[in-house]
């Protein structure tokens, strides 16, 4: 199986200097690619969702330790919004409908969001 070959620029011409005939040299640049965005997916207080079900979430979902995830929760809890996790922009998404589809099916009205990260 052949190595894949990475994108390039397309190349660009120099003619050879001090070269009567016209003769060029072409020279590849590498595209500088960036990485992608990025999306940090929080939860949000309110007032009746219970916190062991916020904890179970950010455990099932986020895949967080106990302590972790009560960090989290208190920190939902007192500031109004706890990060979970940064994911590319389709895992956030998934991320942001398995948490609501849970809290809906448990009778819960927890809210959950994706934000772009600068």
């Amino acid at each position: 199986m052949s190595k894949p070959i990475a994108p390039t620029a397309p190349p660009v011409v120099h003619p050879l200097e001090g070269d009567d005939d016209g003769a060029v040299v072409l020279e590849r640049r590498p595209l500088q690619t960036k990485p992608p965005q990025m999306y940090q997916v929080a939860l949000l207080n309110d007032d009746y969702t219970p916190m062991e079900f916020v904890v179970f979430a950010i455990q099932e979902f986020f895949g967080k330790d106990r302590d972790t995830a009560i960090g989290i929760m208190l920190k939902i809890h007192v500031e109004g919004k706890g990060i979970c996790g940064v994911f590319s922009r389709d895992v956030a998404a998934t991320k942001v409908n398995t948490v609501m589809e849970a809290a809906q099916n448990a009778g819960h009205p927890l809210q959950a969001v994706s934000e772009p990260i600068d």
